[in-house]
């Protein structure tokens, strides 16, 4: 039989050497190639955060590659809440 699939919407904030290291942009392209929607930003105390929407796989896939971010990235903690189900089109940064 086959399993549901789940769809799952996060937000997500990073914490660590996250800023000026190209992160929002990795962010946006390991989503894309996930089929994730969604949205990241910096925020004003040096941390990112993201909303993330998509398979739930697909999702769980995404917060293990941010767990490590891009090369010049040091990623020290990630949180992730699960909250309700908004209409995403795309994935992009916001400003």
């Amino acid at each position: 039989m086959n399993e549901m699939i789940r769809i799952k919407t996060i937000h997500i904030v990073v914490t660590g050497r996250v800023q000026g290291v190209g992160f929002r942009y990795f962010t946006v392209r390991q989503a894309q190639n996930l089929g994730l929607s969604g949205w990241v930003r910096n925020l004003p105390d040096g941390r990112v955060e993201a909303a993330v929407q998509g398979h739930d796989n697909d999702v769980e896939t995404l917060i293990n590659l941010l767990r490590i971010g891009p090369a010049s990235s040091e990623v020290t903690d990630v949180k992730i809440e699960e909250i309700e189900h908004e209409a995403f089109s795309g994935f992009a940064v916001r400003f």
